[in-house]
């Protein structure tokens, strides 16, 4: 190993953690509204009865790891009792494939039969975890991928403070992260005894916070506001509110969600492109990996309609100067691979790399952004020559 000189530039990081650094997640959530409607997004999406296909259709486009769910209220309709007749075909099908996937255990949902408040909730899921990870273990799977709860500060803002989905409360955004990270640290403990190699992945959205004014007032409620993103990875690893059982070993691969809106004023109205405050997505991956030294992933980004592709190039150039200052990126997930009616409100998602399938299973490639995609793993190689 060469040492590097206090003063001379970062090593470019030399992305090695997954199979591909441009990856695809898949839609799957399965929350539930106020008006009571599960919501099931490998459904909606035609993903269920596409699997074998789906994932051949991303391992034609060189890309050989992606992210998916498996669906909790499905698998444990019954108190204790495990139904994997959906998730089993999801294992087949990415070994077919030769898919690397990131296994989503929570995404929003949960079954009807548990209380998220209560700590039984906290107990079952880490049932759940031990069962599909032996479930996996039986089926061959080597050096799995894991996000136990996906977004954990995002589900306790939408479903604990303002009351957008389950388990639809008001003002106990910060009680329900405190559950949430209960829940997945359990999982993750649980997993280990079954995978004691096995990788986890925290996903949260990557923001940036700035004040209207220059007021002192202002400039604390933004610095609080942005601090407030880190709070659950801050919890997992034990840096703050330690009697909740975090721990640095829990803390393993940071996930970041991030779209061109995730930047925006104290009283959450955009922040306009051209602002002064605006930072490039690579200032704030910078930003992440200093404060965690720990890999990161983008787990999510993506653009609708005409500014699918121009948003990759966009993304992807960010990356390479991210890579280029040492910051461990260890890949980029286009989301959504395929299209779905949106879960918040119906309409048909226009962001995604394969349209809704056909009467004969076929979806729709959308050609721009595939190109694009094409043009960029060709930079990404070149990167590394």
């Amino acid at each position: 190993m060469v040492d590097q000189q206090p003063n001379s530039p970062p090593l470019r990081h030399q992305p090695q953690l997954f199979r591909s650094f441009f990856q695809g997640s898949f839609g799957c959530s399965t929350a539930c509204r106020a008006e009571g409607k599960r919501l099931d997004m490998v459904i909606s999406s035609g993903h269920d009865m596409l699997l074998e296909k789906d994932y051949a259709a991303l391992r034609a486009l060189h890309v050989s790891t992606a992210r998916d769910g498996a669906r909790w209220h499905l698998i444990e309709k019954v108190p204790g009792n495990y139904d994997w007749s959906t998730f089993l075909p999801m294992i087949h099908a990415a070994e077919n494939q030769q898919l690397e996937v990131i296994w989503e255990l929570a995404h929003f949902g949960y079954p009807t039969h548990l209380d998220i408040w209560s700590p039984t909730f906290v107990d079952s899921f880490q049932r759940f975890a031990r069962e599909m990870a032996q479930v996996m273990r039986d089926e061959g799977i080597e050096r799995p991928f894991f996000t136990p709860v996906n977004q954990i500060s995002f589900w306790s803002w939408a479903g604990g403070d303002v009351a957008w989905l389950n388990p639809w409360a008001s003002g106990r955004g910060r009680t329900l992260k405190q559950q949430l990270v209960r829940a997945s640290l359990a999982a993750m403990a649980a997993i280990r005894e079954v995978f004691p190699d096995a990788r986890f992945v925290a996903t949260d959205p990557l923001v940036n916070v700035v004040p209207r004014d220059e007021s002192s007032a202002e400039r604390e409620l933004a610095t609080r506001l942005h601090e407030a993103q880190f709070e659950a990875w801050d919890m997992l690893a034990g840096r703050i509110e330690p009697t909740l059982g975090g721990d640095a070993a829990y803390l393993d691969i940071i996930g970041l969600n991030y779209y061109d809106d995730n930047q925006w004023f104290t009283d959450g109205s955009a922040l306009p492109a051209d602002h002064p405050a605006r930072q490039p997505l690579s200032a704030l991956l910078a930003a992440c990996w200093q404060r965690y030294q720990r890999p990161l992933l983008l787990a999510e980004t993506g653009a609708e309609g005409a500014a699918r592709a121009p948003w990759l190039r966009q993304v992807a150039e960010q990356a390479n100067q991210a890579l280029a200052q040492g910051v461990a990126l260890e890949g980029v997930s286009i989301y959504p691979v395929v299209e779905y009616p949106a879960w918040a409100d119906d309409r048909r998602s226009p962001g995604a790399l394969f349209g809704l399938a056909d009467a004969n299973g076929n979806r729709t490639l959308h050609e721009p952004l595939a190109l694009e995609l094409r043009s960029q793993q060709i930079r990404m190689q070149s990167w590394h020559q």
